[in-house]
């Protein structure tokens, strides 16, 4: 029997509401309760560790040395700059590799403490997880990757139309695509961006829409590919790559935005970047 019915008429109206009342306040409380985040930074500190996520397939940024086993493989300018951050603050580090599906899906959950994994910025980002000041600008454009001696045929949005275009799942390059080019003869996502050279390498695709910086790295390492003279136009705030954390990790991203402070400002920054760029080629990486 439904519960309203041993309540006098009169007086039903008022119960509905009250109920309703409650369903909402429980409601609110919970919505409230899976944004209220704890002091990650103090988190942290009272561990004694940090889980810092990452995809170690981009190079310069991360990437694996094949010589080293552990914590120690993984390296790259954004693996230099999570071992900054953690000797800071007199923690262990613990590396997380996964899939960047797996990665934002993480951040956006709140599973690691961190992502450094090469992040732009993007607004749905922007909602999943709090995210640092820009820390690396160099050759920061969008472009596109193709196959040696097809530069002019793909160097525009419009040449797109009639080509295989792939590139990484969830990433900026995706939404590029979906924002501006729209249609194409196929669009293929694959899970990490150097799938997607691969495939433009062994003619499964024809353009892989890509960081450029990066491209430019494995077409040399590999031959036979090529970087057009195309760049997406994008927003100033997408320029650079950042740090993730979860949301509401503000004492955190104070303390990641005050690091990049000081590493900036002694040229850190820039001399990993090139430091990686040189040990990558060191590695005939791709």
């Amino acid at each position: 029997m439904n519960i309203l019915t041993r309540i006098p008429f009169p007086l039903r109206r008022g119960v509905s509401v009250f109920l309703c009342l409650c369903l909402t306040l429980c409601c609110t409380a919970c919505a409230a309760s899976r944004h209220h985040k704890e002091d990650r930074l103090q988190a942290i500190q009272e561990r004694g560790y940090i889980e810092v996520c990452t995809e170690p397939y981009f190079a310069p940024f991360e990437f694996i040395d094949p010589s080293k086993t552990g914590d120690a493989q993984y390296v790259g300018m954004d693996m230099e700059l999570a071992r900054y951050m953690a000797q800071k603050l007199g923690v262990e580090l613990r590396i997380v590799p996964l899939e960047f599906s797996a990665l934002l899906a993480g951040m956006s959950e709140g599973k690691y403490d961190m992502a450094i994994s090469a992040l732009a910025y993007s607004p749905e980002r922007g909602e999943n997880m709090n995210l640092s000041k820009g820390y690396y600008f160099g050759e920061a454009d969008y472009g596109f990757l193709v196959r040696q001696g097809e530069e002019n045929r793909y160097d525009s949005i419009d040449s797109l139309k009639d080509a295989v275009v792939v590139t990484q799942s969830g990433s900026v390059q995706e939404a590029l695509y979906r924002e501006q080019v729209g249609s194409c003869r196929e669009f293929k996502l694959v899970s990490s961006m150097t799938d997607g050279y691969l495939m433009v390498a062994e003619g499964k695709a024809d353009v892989c829409i890509c960081s450029t910086g990066s491209a430019k790295l494995y077409a040399e390492a590999n031959g036979g590919l090529a970087i057009p003279d195309f760049a997406f136009p994008v927003n100033a705030d997408m320029q650079g790559t950042r740090v993730g954390m979860p949301v509401g990790a503000d004492s955190l991203t104070e303390f990641v935005n005050g690091c990049i402070d000081e590493l900036q400002e002694a040229g850190q920054l820039e001399a990993w970047y090139q430091s990686a760029v040189e040990y990558a080629e060191s590695l005939g990486l791709e």
